[in-house]
């Protein structure tokens, strides 16, 4: 079992063994994706984070209950000494895998080696999408944030090493995962001014400007429209109207960016 029981917690819950899915029960789910990402946790916090809206003793009545629910397995899937439980050293969390990942590109490992891995793994959905559970939403969150700023320091180490299609598709990761996310809308165009398309990253830029105009009512940074040459000129040249077909993005900010078309004319 040592090498063969992971638990998937990015985009749906799901605990294999071998080629086999565990079923468990909700509570069961619930507090083995806790234990998972958190490795391990003292009685009273694990049932008032799990049971919050009932009193201490029935959370942890509830708590021994769904402890003595879990599949039997050596060595056990969690493992109580005193007060603190432990999960089990041999389960494998994708979670994990996404963290070790993402640091490593924030911290400025060279992704060169790896990139299409790197790549796959930040690219990934959400965690556990459909739980509303307050410590499920600071972790995602967190998650989130993390790889996020991993896509766009791929997207930018990527361009300096020369690979701009592999930038962009870095880039534009971020940018479905945040259309409103400058940092990865400048990754997307210095990817193309790096490649030499000047009028895709002007075309890119000028529908991201639109888009921060309709929702936020602000433009983008100086730091950004400085990266465009034609930009610089100020009225040297002017873009016109670019039409995007909108699609969903599943973002709560906005639905342009994912899937979208433009087609664009310089006046």
């Amino acid at each position: 079992m040592a090498s063969s029981l992971r638990l998937r917690l990015l985009g749906e819950f799901r605990l294999e063994l071998g080629t086999e899915h565990v079923d468990l029960s909700g509570n069961a789910q619930r507090l083995l994706a806790f234990m998972g990402l958190r490795g391990q946790a003292c009685r009273t916090v694990l049932a008032g984070t799990l049971w919050p809206d009932v009193t201490e003793g029935h959370a942890r009545g509830s708590l021994r209950t769904t402890l003595w629910k879990l599949p039997r397995a050596e060595p056990p899937l969690v493992s109580c000494c005193g007060d603190v439980l432990r999960v089990t050293p041999d389960l494998r969390v994708d979670v994990h895998a996404l963290t070790r990942t993402a640091l490593g590109v924030v911290q400025g490992n060279d992704p060169a080696p790896y990139a299409l891995s790197s790549l796959g793994l930040l690219t990934v959905e959400d965690l556990l999408p459909g739980w509303d559970e307050d410590w499920v939403l600071l972790e995602r969150e967190h998650l989130r944030q993390l790889r996020l700023h991993a896509l766009d320091e791929l997207a930018e180490a990527l361009t300096r090493q020369g690979r701009p299609a592999l930038a962009i598709e870095a880039g534009w990761a971020s940018v479905r995962a945040e259309p409103l996310r400058e940092s990865a809308h400048r990754a997307v165009v210095s990817a193309h001014l790096a490649e030499g398309n000047v009028g895709e990253a002007v075309r890119h830029y000028e529908e991201f400007r639109r888009l921060l105009e309709e929702e936020l009512g602000v433009a983008p940074s100086p730091r950004f429209a400085r990266m465009l040459p034609e930009r610089a000129g100020a009225g040297r040249r002017k873009a016109a109207p670019c039409t995007r077909a909108s699609a969903t993005t599943g973002s709560p900010s906005t639905t342009r960016w994912k899937d979208a078309s433009a087609s664009c004319t310089w006046t």
